[in-house]
């Protein structure tokens, strides 16, 4: 068990997606900083490591409803996913919940002012995650996938524009790092995600697609932090010769 609390957040996650629910009951961030160990996290913020390991381990263990391997996928296979899947997702429901909260903050903004400010948190996010996608997806991805395609053909993998993987990987963590700081203060604004005693039913389907929508996120960001990255920094260092 000693061991186990040296063991870092992502890592669980990377392993098994289904432990990423223990950690979100401990409100634990297990995407953008999921490189912090078990004894980290519970030191700061004063959760007993015995009791979260022991949690973490009975799901860990449980053979239902088992999820996805996606740290067995091959990195080409795991790119084409995340597009398809979390990239559109975001397009899809953030054309969605745009005027949803515009609408909120017309008819209820004045007996509650915090949506005006929940509504220009999530178009900040809109607009940057459109910027942050269209990156991964015009340079980072396409490198991705030429790094598996030379492997496999043991071809000479010419540097990019960029010098290394590592480079583009930094930015798109920081901006990671920035949406899950926007959605940390959005949660706090709507309690959880709690509609209030006087929500229309508008206000409670809008709160619901936006904590939807941040648990998409956070699985989006674990899938590329804690999966992703790393194995692609690591595909790069098996080219010798990159010139």
């Amino acid at each position: 068990m000693e061991s186990l609390k040296e063991k870092t957040i992502g890592s669980f996650v990377a392993e098994d997606f289904r432990t990423a629910a223990v950690f979100s009951k401990y409100r634990i961030d297990f995407c953008c900083k999921g490189n912090r160990t078990v004894n980290e996290v519970c030191k700061k913020q004063d959760i007993d490591a015995d009791t979260l390991l022991e949690n973490i381990l009975q799901v860990a263990q449980s053979e239902n409803n088992r999820s996805i391997d996606f740290n067995s996928w091959p990195l080409d296979l795991l790119v084409d996913y995340i597009e398809k899947t979390h990239h559109r997702y975001v397009e899809e429901k953030t054309n969605v919940l745009i005027p949803f909260l515009d609408k909120l903050c017309k008819v209820h903004g004045a007996n509650h002012p915090e949506l005006f400010r929940i509504n220009e948190l999530f178009i900040g996010c809109a607009g940057e995650l459109a910027q942050h996608m269209k990156k991964e997806e015009l340079v980072l991805f396409p490198f991705v996938k030429r790094m598996v395609k030379t492997k496999e053909s043991d071809g000479i993998l010419h540097q990019p524009s960029f010098g290394t993987v590592s480079n583009p990987i930094a930015m798109m963590m920081h901006e990671h790092d920035n949406e899950g700081e926007r959605f940390r203060e959005i949660a706090s604004l709507t309690n959880n995600y709690t509609p209030p005693a006087d929500a229309c039913t508008t206000y409670r389907v809008t709160f619901a697609m936006l904590k939807e929508f941040e648990a998409d996120l956070h699985k989006h960001i674990h899938l590329e932090n804690n999966i992703l990255f790393p194995k692609a920094e690591v595909l790069e260092k098996d080219f010798v010769e990159v010139g």
